[in-house]
């Protein structure tokens, strides 16, 4: 069982919207709030060769991101730190508290233990004043499917390209394009955390949708075997890029680069250059 079948586990208790966004939504008189966690592990979430300040860096971005998927302003940042090593404490506080200082965001306490494994929980706080949080449930026949910055450079990263090293261990939340996507129109948005294919799935199974891509419109890495980073793309995750929709003509009102990869359907298959998209990504598995 993977951590998306465990989901089924949560729906009947707890109910769907549960289960179905990045983030929780709060509603209040001055804004919506939108709060997200993330459990990150040392063996499955921590490349070995990661410093202490990028575990930290890590640990705040990938919930920033999260935030960032609904279209929101992150504001504030809690870790709990279950510690495997006291002295790695100072320098996973650096990287954190750098991540939270790029983007403008409180580093407001949390936890401190002692842990078997390196764990650490991030749970973070967004608001948007001016709108609602674009969710996964809202992609209609016909939107453009488009994605943020280049793809597949994390696992190209991870499995020795080291000109993308960086990019595998210092995410870059992609705050700015988020809120610029909703404010132009998206209807559905979510980040790229466990690659492409699985994102497609996750969305049109929220909008009760299909998607059709182009493998050719994927922005892969220049220089790189094309096959291998669209593969790492599609299926390895770790690029905490954004993957939205939005109507055709509200498209020309974006204000950031974007690329275009393909289109929403109203059959329910999610299909690349005409076949059927394999639905894998990156999952944990029990």
């Amino acid at each position: 069982m993977d951590d998306r079948a465990l989901l089924d586990v949560i729906r009947p208790v707890c109910g769907a919207d549960t289960c179905s966004d990045d983030c929780a939504i709060i509603r209040l008189p001055c804004g919506t709030l939108v709060t997200s966690t993330d459990m990150l592990h040392m063996q499955s979430d921590f490349p070995e060769g990661m410093t202490n300040w990028q575990i930290g860096w890590m640990s705040v971005a990938v919930t920033i991101s999260d935030i960032a998927a609904m279209g929101a302003e992150p504001i504030q940042i809690v870790l709990a730190i279950g510690l495997d090593d006291q002295n790695r404490l100072s320098e996973i506080v650096k990287g954190a508290y750098a991540c939270c200082d790029a983007y403008g965001v409180t580093y407001a306490g949390g936890d401190l233990d002692a842990h078997s494994e390196l764990t650490i929980v991030s749970t973070g706080i967004g608001i948007i004043r001016d709108g609602e949080p674009v969710r996964r449930r809202g992609a209609m026949p016909g939107d453009l499917i488009c994605v943020t910055g280049t793809l597949g450079r994390a696992i190209l990263g991870l499995f020795g390209d080291h000109r993308f090293w960086k990019d595998l261990c210092e995410p870059q939340p992609r705050v700015r394009e988020g809120r610029a996507a909703r404010l132009a129109g998206a209807t559905a948005m979510m980040d790229i955390s466990d690659g492409l294919a699985i994102s497609l799935y996750d969305i049109a199974a929220e909008s009760h949708v299909g998607m059709e891509i182009s493998a050719e419109c994927i922005p892969l890495p220049k220089d790189t075997d094309q096959n291998k980073a669209r593969e790492a793309a599609l299926y390895g995750g770790g690029d905490f890029e954004l993957l939205f929709f939005i109507p055709e003509e509200k498209f020309k009102d974006l204000p950031i680069p974007v690329t275009r990869i393909g289109r929403v359907t109203a059959q329910q298959d999610i299909l690349m250059d005409g076949t059927v998209l394999q639905k894998k990504g990156y999952l944990h598995h029990w």
